[in-house]
């Protein structure tokens, strides 16, 4: 069975993490018979350099075409200045609404070989493996604000939840 990924190195630390994900499936590919293809396309920061957007339509029907989407980091300084829905995060938030995606999954396994490359104490970390599961479906990600009011001289949202 083949898979089509669209791959997504966003901006940042982005592009160097991703350019080592995409060698590990060419190994899978290769070794293991993945049967894997993938197109690469831009998202968050360097999408606006590149298509004046953070999620271009190019990149929604480039993820809406793939089986899975290989994302990297976005966001940095240089497109602070930038209106919110110009930022590189637009482009996150965007492409996980279009998607319906609703949680993100945070692994974290210590590994013997490693407990010395941590700046944390080997005995506070040897044998951690947890799986953190991170809801992204409501509040801070895709509410919006019914309404906004004053109260003791500071402005805020209401009423965000859909």
């Amino acid at each position: 069975m083949a898979i089509n990924i669209a791959v997504l190195p966003g901006d940042g630390i982005g592009p160097e993490i991703v350019a080592e994900a995409v060698k590990v499936l060419e190994v899978l590919n290769r070794s293991f018979g993945l049967n894997a293809s993938w197109q690469e396309g831009t998202i968050g920061g360097i999408g606006y350099d590149v298509d004046g957007d953070p999620y271009s339509e190019a990149t929604r029907k480039l993820a809406h075409a793939s089986g899975a989407v290989l994302l990297g980091a976005v966001g940095g300084p240089k497109w602070e200045a930038l209106d919110k829905p110009m930022r590189p995060e637009a482009g996150l938030l965007g492409i996980r609404a279009d998607l319906g995606l609703f949680a993100n999954y945070r692994p974290t396994k210590v590994h013997s070989q490693l407990l010395d490359a941590s700046t944390l104490k080997p005995e506070v970390i040897d044998g951690v493996d947890i799986l953190v599961v991170r809801e992204l479906v409501s509040g801070i990600y895709f509410g919006h604000p019914r309404g906004i009011e004053t109260v003791d001289g500071e402005r805020r949202g209401f009423n965000t939840m859909a």
